[in-house]
């Protein structure tokens, strides 16, 4: 099967960068499909003593900015692409961009980072197989 608009979600791990590689090779095989490449950052929020602390946003815009840098060296000899950076929920945000542009498939990393930096295992992709209204291609 053949898709033309192909959601990747991209964070910058090794798993995001076989994602998007798959995804990559999956839409070279239609001259027609769109790879909609997708960040999202997700400012974490602490509970201090019953105060909320808020890390700077600073720093979560300045990873962003390199993984969108990221994404541009990876697909520089792909012309029929799309970045988009938002924040907020991971998962939640991956299937309402999927249902925004009518996407037919979603590629996602079995794990991924989560705003630490840290790895989490598999909890967005989990989500998003178990909300997704269109195929989701999970690589490990």
């Amino acid at each position: 099967m053949l898709y033309s608009k192909i959601v990747v979600a991209y964070d910058g791990s090794e798993t995001s960068d076989k994602a998007l590689d798959s995804a990559i090779k999956l839409a070279q095989l239609n001259h027609y499909s769109k790879l909609e490449i997708i960040h999202i950052f997700n400012i974490p929020t602490y509970d201090v003593g019953g105060d909320f602390l808020v890390p700077p946003i600073q720093v979560e815009l300045a990873y962003s900015e390199d993984v969108v840098a990221k994404i541009k060296k990876k697909i520089s000899n792909f012309t029929n692409i799309n970045i988009e950076v938002r924040k907020g929920s991971v998962a939640k945000q991956i299937l309402q961009y999927a249902h925004e542009i009518n996407a037919d498939l979603i590629v996602i990393g079995s794990r991924g980072l989560n705003s630490l930096g840290e790895f989490v295992l598999g909890s967005v992709s989990h989500n998003v197989v178990q909300h997704a209204n269109v195929p989701v291609l999970i690589i490990k």
